[in-house]
């Protein structure tokens, strides 16, 4: 085959996989697999811009599709390779490059894995916010492909906002370096936000310059209950008049949620079981005492005001773990809770109350056996959603329709942090409009006119 061969004659020995080599784990990303009777045509190990460039050239001149993969942590099947492609691994390029202490940056290259980097940062006496479940495993240039989320997006924002510059290969085999480190540059169109998101549908993302903060040395959590969902929102709009900027983490948990967290976990229940919804509040700051002080204020005001019904304060690290381990259920499904469908979605704040009702109702009237279990990031209108059914095997297409058409009733977004990839291609019109659509589908003829990068995916 001509194009292995113009693989392995342009890399060193090793670096080019021949197919019947390929380790399993490369052909499905998060369950989401690539056919039995389908194969990549190689993998290629990628170590610098110049390999991906390299790579790219030569799989251009033979019309091979080619599919970046990183961490493989991903939850849409967007790195997932389609039959003779060429699969690209950047999980060699693992180089903090520098950690600029005046800028308060850090330049990294893709494949650098996400706690490397918070535990870099935390020994430069910085904080970089971004987090997931997935730390240990998923990598940069994932994260920022996908334009990851998590439990901070409140203080800090999404996997976007956080990085200041690029890196970036076009399918072409150009290399676009803007390693970016200042915050304001108006200079023209800011390119970076093209690639973050777009899930290597347009680019291959190198390397990232992020934005890098403050170190926190206190931190404030408590678990508290409320009466409905009004009472939650009223509670957010007290907690960020009280608690500014130090206000991190606003995560709300439905009852079956809870209740099952505290059964998987063996754990004695913090607050009772029969209230309608349960808040893990938290904080981040650098004055231990006076955060401490403005915490407990905040309970206690919320609590006069009748804005919450009960609360629990972590005294400890300890305790603060042991509340967020109720939270982390969601990172033990598959243990606890299967067979599931998961959904990644937002709504507008305001009517996620009635949204949860709604899908319910609408779920347990077509399967009156249905377990639903809801929770989320709700200050950033983010909801998760589980829901198994007694049926084998489960009406995926059918519950997908379901909570989608519900999402697009109220004009929310089917993806709020996994991205599209895959699995939700079929119902990106369903948050976006044609005109939209249309413009996305102009970009990537522009950018990758073969439409040789990551095929399939997104549009």
């Amino acid at each position: 085959m001509a194009l292995l061969a113009d693989l392995q004659a342009a890399f060193e020995p090793g670096r080019v996989v021949v197919p019947e080599h390929i380790h399993s784990r490369h052909r499905s990303d998060w369950g989401v697999a690539l056919a039995d009777d389908e194969q990549p045509a190689a993998l290629v190990y990628a170590c610098n811009a110049g390999d991906v460039s390299r790579a790219l050239e030569i799989c251009g001149r033979y019309d091979c599709a080619v599919v970046a993969q990183g961490g493989l942590t991903g939850l849409t099947g967007a790195a997932t390779p389609v039959d003779g492609c060429v699969i690209v691994s950047l999980e060699r390029m693992r180089a903090i490059e520098e950690i600029d202490t005046a800028a308060a940056t850090m330049t990294v290259e893709a494949g650098v894995a996400l706690e490397r980097i918070q535990q870099a940062a935390a020994e430069a006496g910085f904080f970089f916010p971004l987090d997931r479940g997935a730390r240990g495993s998923c990598q940069i240039g994932g994260n920022i492909a996908t334009n990851a989320g998590g439990n901070r997006v409140l203080r800090y924002g999404m996997a976007r906002d956080l990085v200041l510059g690029l890196e970036v290969v076009l399918a072409d085999g150009t290399v676009v370096t803007s390693l970016n480190k200042m915050q304001k540059n108006n200079a023209g169109y800011d390119i970076k936000h093209l690639f973050i998101g777009s899930e290597g549908t347009l680019g291959i993302i190198t390397r990232v310059v992020l934005r890098l903060f403050p170190a926190t040395t206190s931190e404030c959590t408590a678990l508290c209950a409320v009466s409905d969902y009004d009472a939650v929102l009223a509670f957010l709009a007290h907690a960020k008049a009280q608690l500014g900027p130090t206000l991190s983490a606003f995560e709300v948990m439905w009852p079956d949620f809870y209740r099952l967290a505290l059964e998987a976990h063996g754990m004695r229940p913090p607050l009772d079981e029969n209230h309608s919804a349960y808040i893990l509040l938290d904080t981040l700051g650098t004055d231990t005492e006076a955060d401490q002080a403005r915490f407990e204020d905040t309970i206690a005001s919320a609590l006069d005001q009748g804005l919450i019904e009960d609360a629990v304060l972590a005294q400890s690290l300890a305790d603060s773990e042991r509340l967020w381990t109720l939270r982390g259920l969601a990172g033990e499904f598959s243990r606890v809770f299967t067979p599931r469908i998961d959904f990644d979605i937002s709504v507008p704040i305001g009517d996620i109350g009635v949204f949860i009702e709604r899908a319910h109702a609408g779920l347990i009237a077509q399967w009156p056996k249905a377990r639903v279990l809801g929770w989320g990031h709700i200050a950033d209108s983010n909801v998760h959603l589980s829901v198994s059914i007694d049926e084998q095997p489960q009406p995926l297409e059918a519950v997908e329709r379901t909570i989608y058409a519900l999402v697009r009733e109220y004009g929310g977004s089917i993806s709020a942090e996994h991205g599209i990839g895959l699995l939700k291609k079929p119902f990106l019109d369903y948050s976006r409009s044609p005109a939209e659509i249309a413009l996305m589908q102009r970009m990537k003829q522009a950018l990758d006119p073969a439409g040789l990068l990551n095929p399939g995916k997104v549009l």
